[in-house]
């Protein structure tokens, strides 16, 4: 079914909510169309800033979806920029409170780095992942007790209480998976991150048993990045986003052990969508990938 349009030819704000899950996606929705109609009346950052008792910093983290709109605030901005029909500021209104809803990542706050909680709300609308791993399986992918056993090395000095919070946080966002519109997911491994014996022999046996369920999925593909695939030289896990939403353009999450950095330059995205198709060209092909897999099994047994 065609998204909804409003007379500018883009889809109205409605359709924007139809098309993303997730307050996330909401968000960062409505900056882009609070964005738009600035620059359309050539206001500046710095005028926008003062129309709300801001400045242009809080601007642009409002047009970034860095932090949910007030309603006070979001009632000034639309003042300002000429959207005074009251069925329109209501579907601004709309948006701006299902953006400020808790996600379902909020009952794991215990345990939920900001830089991370990002990040899960755009996997969670995302409708395309395409990952890229050195070291670990995708999370996405692990089973409980390999999960338990990498969080353990990535936190060492962490009780075995949190880490167990840790752990069922990534189980939980494993349910986008199963859901009735899920994402495709397709990650490509280093051949390294299958030899790494993480939680010894027998939870890397039950590991490989579950990758070889997973990937029976229609909508999830494995391949495995042999030794000599010179494209793995990007060195670094990289993982890049797609989303339904017109307004949600790519985005390209790169993790580090106590923080992210989110790129979503077109020209950012471009060079890291190269290597990603370099990867899954050299690759494993999934069918292969398959065979890989079960050969490793019969020597875990």
């Amino acid at each position: 079914m065609p998204a909804m349009m409003q007379p500018s030819g883009e889809p109205s704000l409605r359709a924007a909510q139809e098309q993303s899950n997730g307050p996330t996606a909401l968000r960062i929705i409505l900056g882009v169309k609070l964005r738009r109609l600035r620059q359309s009346l050539d206001i500046s950052r710095e005028d926008a800033g003062r129309a709300i008792r801001g400045s242009h910093a809080k601007i642009t983290r409002l047009e970034r979806g860095q932090v949910g709109a007030k309603e006070r605030d979001l009632r000034d901005l639309l003042t300002l920029y000429g959207v005074h029909d009251s069925q329109e500021r209501e579907e601004f209104f709309d948006l701006a409170r299902q953006a400020n809803s808790p996600g379902w990542w909020c009952q794991y706050s215990d345990v939920l780095e900001d830089w991370f909680e990002l990040h899960l709300g755009l996997e969670d609308a995302a409708s395309l992942i395409r990952t890229y791993e050195v070291q670990f399986l995708p999370g996405l992918l692990q089973t409980e007790d390999y999960a338990f056993a990498v969080s353990k090395l990535g936190y060492p000095t962490t009780e075995p209480r949190k880490v167990a919070r840790i752990v069922d946080l990534r189980m939980a966002r494993q349910k986008l998976l199963h859901r009735a519109d899920p994402p495709r997911l397709w990650a490509v491994v280093d051949e390294a991150v299958l030899r790494r014996p993480f939680g010894g022999v027998e939870v890397m046996r039950e590991q490989i048993e579950h990758l070889l369920k997973m990937i029976e999925l229609p909508h999830v593909t494995l391949q495995v990045a042999p030794f000599e695939v010179t494209a793995a030289a990007a060195g670094t896990p990289v993982t890049l986003l797609r989303f339904a939403a017109p307004d949600l353009g790519d985005k390209v999450y790169l993790e580090h052990l106590t923080n992210a950095v989110y790129l979503d330059k077109p020209s950012e995205v471009d060079q890291y969508t190269l290597i990603m198709d370099r990867l899954c060209t050299e690759a494993r092909q999934p069918a292969e990938t398959a065979d890989f897999l079960r050969r490793m099994l019969d020597e875990l047994r």
